[in-house]
């Protein structure tokens, strides 16, 4: 069985957040816990919390409610780009810099690993 998270409107750019996901994929709960806890990125605090959100969402799916951190795999974890917020910056002689202030959005999916055995 599986179970998904989805984080909306992050405000970090994409190709940021992709980094620290590309840590954790294939990895358990557990795992990829343990590995953003001491990743330096800002987004890792965000990925942890929706691997966290996936994870309580698996529990609660299942009948017996008990399953192990360790136990559950993120099968899936991918990131796509949110809307853009477009903002003017004064340059030299009277022109506009446009600052493009990304935003990203996060999808995590995991599986419990005793099925597919």
């Amino acid at each position: 069985m599986e179970a998904r998270a989805i984080k909306r409107f992050i405000p970090s750019s994409p190709r940021k957040m992709r980094l620290v996901v590309d840590l954790i994929r294939n990895q358990t709960v557990e795992d990829g816990i343990n590995i953003l806890k001491y990743s330096k990125k800002h987004a890792a605090k965000v990925v942890e919390m929706a691997i966290l959100s996936a994870y309580s969402n698996l529990v609660n799916k299942l009948d017996t409610g008990r399953l192990d951190k360790h136990e559950v795999l993120i099968k899936e974890a991918y990131v796509d780009g949110g809307p853009v917020m477009k903002r003017m910056l004064p340059a030299p002689q009277g022109r506009a810099f446009r600052i493009r202030k990304r935003s990203a959005h996060l999808t995590l999916v995991v599986e419990n690993i005793e099925e597919k055995a």
